[in-house]
């Protein structure tokens, strides 16, 4: 009998570790994943600047829409959480189109190769940043499995494992604004995704 309970111990404690670092790893790879978001986030904020001193070039008479680019990116780079950050990139998703909108109003924006190569950069980093959100949407997906799911949730809670939200961009069909017939201007191309985000209200790691 003695050798049963020792046996039912092991079992339990190998359980206990197993979940233990499988909750870890997970937890590490989420934290990972939403700095890999941050970098591509940093690296459309840096574009932002020139495209709009360029598009002043041709377009200086739309303040507005220019001052309120800088506005909008100043609220994403200040953003904290997860779900403010997700709210303020779509903002500014929005000002970008408005931005990019100013060349069906002004050709000489069409002919300018500074302001077309800004924005094929922007719509690169903007597929860099969806492959990242998916990837960060599909690892925090298996970590809330882990700690929301029976048994594993006995676990996960008294050690301090917390659900984690998604990072969910819903206008993803629009974040780089309208897009210029790049024929003879250039082409455009966007992608869609990443894997979930940290804590409901929880601050970014």
């Amino acid at each position: 009998m003695t050798f049963v309970f020792l046996g039912a111990f092991a079992l339990i404690a190998l359980w206990l570790v197993s979940s233990y670092n499988r909750l870890v790893r997970l937890r590490s790879e989420s934290n990972s994943a939403w700095a890999d978001i941050d970098v591509q986030l940093e690296r459309r904020w840096d574009l932002i600047p020139n495209l709009v001193e360029t598009a002043k070039v041709a377009a200086s008479r739309e303040r507005d829409i220019l001052e309120g680019v800088i506005a909008a990116r100043g609220r994403a780079m200040s953003a904290v959480t997860v779900d403010e950050k997700a709210d303020a990139e779509r903002a500014l998703t929005g000002a970008l189109s408005g931005v990019f909108g100013l060349a069906e109003s002004y050709p000489q924006l069409r002919s300018m190769e500074s302001f077309l190569e800004l924005q094929r950069s922007l719509e690169r980093v903007e597929e860099a940043v969806q492959n990242a959100r998916r990837y960060y949407n599909a690892v925090v997906r298996d970590y809330n499995t882990r700690v929301e799911a029976f048994p594993g949730n006995l676990l996960a809670r008294p050690m301090g494992f917390e659900h984690r939200r998604f990072f969910s961009l819903r206008d993803d069909s629009r974040r780089a604004g309208p897009r210029l017939s790049l024929a003879s201007d250039g082409a455009s191309d966007q992608g869609d995704g990443a894997r979930s985000a940290l804590g409901a209200g929880q601050r970014s790691p």
